[in-house]
Order: C-alpha cells, then sequence, then structure tokens
C-alpha cells in the first residue's frame, strides 16, 4: 500500500473526494492538503504543499486536482524532485510512472468523468518505473533541476 499526498483547488474538490474515498477503501494512506471547500483558492499553495510532502520523502505519491489540471502540473513541477505528469488516459498514467518514474499524477476536475479519473488513480498506484534505459533519461531531468542554464 502507498502513502498519497492529495490535494486540489476549488474547481477539483468533488473528484478529490471521490479519489479520496477509493483510497480509503483500497487500503493506501493519505493526508489531504486542501482545499476543503468550494471557495475560491490558488492552486500554486496546494501544489506547493503536496509537492514538498512528497518530495520530502514522506509520502510515495501525489495526487493534485484543478479544473483542467494543467496549472496544478506546471506549479508541482517547480518544486525540485517532482515529476508531475498530467493524465487523461491509462495509457499516460502507465507510462508516467514506467518511463519518467512521475511521482504526482494531476486531474483535471472538470475535464475527465469519474470513472475514467479513478481508472486513471489505479493504474498510476499499482505501475512501478521500469528503471533500465530510462534510468539515464530521468537522471537528466534531475540534472536540470541543479543547473538549468546548461
Amino acid at each position: 500500500m502507498k502513502r498519497i499526498a492529495i490535494g486540489c483547488d476549488h474547481r477539483g474538490l468533488a473528484l478529490k473526494e471521490l479519489i479520496m474515498s477509493f483510497l480509503q477503501e483500497a487500503g493506501h494512506s493519505y493526508e489531504d492538503f486542501g482545499c476543503y471547500s468550494t471557495k475560491p483558492v490558488d492552486y500554486p499553495d496546494i501544489a506547493q504543499k503536496v509537492g514538498k510532502a512528497v518530495a520530502s520523502g514522506n509520502f510515495d505519491l501525489g495526487i493534485l486536482i484543478c479544473s483542467t489540471g494543467i496549472g496544478m502540473c506546471i506549479a508541482a513541477n517547480k518544486i525540485k524532485g517532482i515529476r508531475a505528469a498530467l493524465c487523461h488516459n491509462t495509457f499516460a498514467a502507465q507510462r508516467a510512472r514506467q518511463h519518467n518514474d512521475a511521482n504526482v499524477l494531476c486531474l483535471g476536475g472538470e475535464d475527465i468523468d469519474s470513472k475514467s479519473a479513478l481508472e486513471i488513480v489505479k493504474t498510476f498506484l499499482a505501475t512501478d518505473f521500469e528503471g533500465g534505459r530510462h534510468v539515464q533519461r530521468v537522471n537528466k531531468i534531475r540534472a536540470l533541476e541543479e543547473d538549468p542554464s546548461e
């Protein structure tokens, strides 16, 4: 079972609550980093909390949800150690984990149906990094965090 950091903005609240129910039923542990109502919030604040929680090693993976998933993905990827992937289907979720060792899944709360979203989450959580030829590529991504000017 995985330790999951999860968060959303006001437009992702309904989907976050559905995903948390799934996580609980599946036996995963999770922490909800907000938001907790439909009152508007700034998604970068939530992305930062979840991203730092995952990057610290206290959580295995993260899940972020906003209207489209785009803003959360952009913000989360600014945090050192985060490889966030916006996934619209299970194939993308599988490849994000297998080839990119993605550690944060981003979803659009307003552009994907609940059934598809849960299938994407299940796939993301069940898929491991393949390693092999992908290690060199992920290491190059990590190197960009150290000195993006080179």
